[in-house]
């Protein structure tokens, strides 16, 4: 087994604990199992340095929520925005999760839509007057209409 395959494990051996928050050896003996049987995917292998990329940016991510966090709680953040961010090229399924994940996990931001085209829908917070979201989301889908056509 390769590198990418034991990242790939350890995710879904993650994803089972962060699930169940269940530690009993029953439960790892469940996890383990079903981590081996679940299908691999072999369309488009992962590279590794786009998962210790990844690894990385959950690193800095969770200072980074805190901070966040506190800002919320001292300062207003009045101003809520739609925009599209794109997906970065040739990511396996994994790493799209990963990215969701980095993006939802700050609580400023969360994913709002994934479009098979490569793009993320983003919902953001900041600091600032409240602003008609009706409006800014039409101009929103107007625009992502165009940009997904190019």
């Amino acid at each position: 087994m390769d590198t990418i395959a034991y990242f790939n494990i350890i995710l879904r051996l993650a994803i089972w604990f962060l699930l169940t928050a269940d530690f009993s050896l029953a439960n790892i003996i469940i996890g383990v199992s079903i981590a081996f049987l679940l299908p691999r995917s072999y369309t488009s292998p992962g590279k590794l340095k786009d998962w210790l990329r990844v690894l990385w940016e959950i690193v800095i991510a969770i200072p980074q929520a805190y901070i966040e966090a506190i800002q919320i709680m001292l300062l207003p953040h009045n101003q809520e925005e739609i925009v599209l961010e794109r997906v970065k090229p040739q990511r396996t399924p994994g790493l799209i999760f990963l990215d969701i994940f980095l993006i939802t996990f700050t609580p400023k931001t969360i994913v709002l839509k994934y479009h098979e085209r490569g793009w993320y829908e983003v919902h953001r917070v900041r600091r600032g007057k409240r602003h008609n979201k009706d409006i800014e989301r039409s101009s929103l889908m107007e625009k992502s209409n165009e940009e997904m056509t190019q």
